[in-house]
């Protein structure tokens, strides 16, 4: 059964106690599997009722999406800071963040646990990251997007779409089964950016 298309809404923002169950319920799925994840135990390890763990979540289903909303803004954050770190070139731009993405994905212990379907956590969980990532791809790209206007790239804006487009499903795909280092996964998407840009990678492939 697909999570994300029966989920029962969470609330948007949530109150003082969202973000503790959240981080509970990420530490708890990466050490002992998502079965394990009960609105009972994340109560006791956040310090809350189980009715507080209900108000602030609402359902597993909708607490599977909110944890991975949590990881990918940790995510966002890296591609952020990224961009900010080459306001002029946004091949550099680009290549700093899938290199980021991907090495702060080696690292992300839910997602290792997820992709790896240790402790039974994949059939759950899996979708959000596979078949059911929409609304996933969607906040990615349209932050995304919004970064690569201000360098007002030599393209239309459907075809800076399609760009974005192929740039965040490949990043996906190698968070999902990696087929290189991360550093040289990146200079590769920043060579083809490079290239559909109709602009000189400086330096080119790197990492060859």
């Amino acid at each position: 059964m697909p999570i994300m298309s029966r989920a029962v809404p969470a609330p948007a923002e949530g109150g003082q106690h969202r973000r503790p169950i959240i981080a509970a319920a990420i530490e708890l799925t990466a050490r002992s599997g998502w079965q394990a994840v009960t609105m009972a135990r994340l109560a006791e390890l956040a310090g809350v009722s189980r009715q507080t763990v209900y108000n602030e979540i609402g359902s597993k289903a909708a607490l599977a999406e909110a944890m991975v909303a949590h990881e990918l803004d940790g995510f966002l954050s890296v591609v952020g800071a990224a961009f900010d770190r080459h306001p002029e070139d946004l091949v550099e731009a680009i290549y700093d963040a899938v290199r980021g993405v991907l090495e702060l994905a080696d690292d992300n212990t839910l997602l290792r646990a997820i992709v790896s379907a240790t402790h039974g956590t994949a059939p759950e969980l899996l979708p959000l990251l596979t078949t059911d990532a929409g609304a996933l791809l969607t906040q990615a790209k349209r932050m995304l997007a919004g970064r690569v206007a201000a360098y007002r790239p030599p393209l239309g804006d459907d075809r800076v779409a399609v760009v974005i487009d192929l740039v965040v499903r490949a990043v996906l795909s190698h968070v999902m089964q990696p087929s290189d280092t991360p550093a040289r996964t990146a200079d590769a998407l920043a060579w083809l950016v490079a290239r559909v840009l109709g602009v000189t990678a400086n330096p080119p492939l790197r990492h060859t």
